[in-house]
């Protein structure tokens, strides 16, 4: 059986993909999205820092994108799950669960998963009273006391951030913390040696991993971060394939900004990409310095 064919497919139905999604959309694109319904919010019970948006749970903005999304024809959605990807003479094959599909030009929107320290209790409390971002989750924890996990710069940095917002700002290092239990008004953090803490919240900042396998199998340029070594306009070393949200960033940039609005705003830029790729293929392809 002949296997379906798009201009373009996204893998990855968050922000990012749901965004490059709407983009190609509505430039009439036959686009494939295909969600496997894993998040790395999926833990996160309200999202903030998104202006219109603020403090609204993550699948009820997925729930309102999808709905943006279903209004253009030229686009499909599949709950699925993309096992893997490759290159054809002129596009990509995709092995689904149900079979394959095929495409001309592929974005990355599969995010990264996070490793969190080996403390029991984070776990249990990631996406709660345990967090990543102080931009995203930080205020909640206003006027009370605020522990961060780590060593070195990022966390004095992080401490210095946070230090207007807390009552008190409580740093850990990694060898201090045995434990973490939640409570009605937090966490209680259990050290090693000493007394335990009554905390509001904790930050940290965990290692993190591409979440999918597709950068490895189709050869991209990896960036010291782990993430996907992409342009200003969310290309990659490939010339078909286009990258968005956290799994990549521009190289001048020391990380990547990990929130939704971001994430959002390269996944427009990614679906634009692939447009014009679409539209003039020898042309996009000489201005992407990645690929010269």
């Amino acid at each position: 059986m002949e296997a379906d064919s798009y201009d373009a497919l996204v893998i990855g139905g968050g922000p990012a993909g749901l965004q490059a999604a709407l983009t190609l959309g509505r430039m009439h694109r036959s686009t494939l999205l295909v969600d496997s319904g894993q998040y790395r919010n999926g833990t996160v019970a309200h999202a903030h820092n998104f202006v219109t948006h603020d403090g609204r749970a993550p699948d009820e903005l997925r729930r309102l994108a999808r709905e943006d999304v279903a209004r253009y024809a030229s686009v499909e959605l599949r709950e699925a799950t993309v096992g893997a990807v490759r290159e054809t003479t002129d596009g990509f094959v995709a092995q689904l669960e149900e079979g394959t599909v095929e495409a001309r030009t592929l974005v990355l929107a599969t995010g990264m998963s996070d490793e969190l320290p080996d403390v029991p209790g984070l776990a249990d409390a990631w996406g709660a009273e345990v967090a990543n971002c102080p931009f995203c989750h930080g205020h909640e924890f206003a006027d009370q006391p605020i522990g961060l996990l780590g060593d070195g710069p990022s966390i004095g940095e992080l401490e210095a951030m946070l230090a207007p917002i807390g009552s008190e700002v409580v740093t850990f290092g990694h060898d201090e913390l045995a434990k973490v239990e939640r409570t009605e008004r937090g966490l209680l953090a259990h050290r090693v040696d000493g007394d335990p803490v009554e905390l509001a919240g904790l930050f940290l900042h965990p290692s993190t991993v591409q979440a999918a396998p597709f950068a490895e199998q189709l050869g991209l340029d990896i960036l010291s971060s782990g993430c996907i070594k992409v342009d200003a306009l969310n290309r990659t070393s490939h010339p078909r394939v286009f990258a968005a949200g956290d799994l990549a960033h521009v190289e001048e940039l020391p990380v990547p900004m990990p929130s939704i609005l971001a994430a959002a705003a390269a996944g427009q830029a990614a679906g634009a990409s692939a447009v014009r790729f679409l539209a003039n293929p020898e042309a996009e392809n000489e201005g992407n310095p990645l690929t010269d």
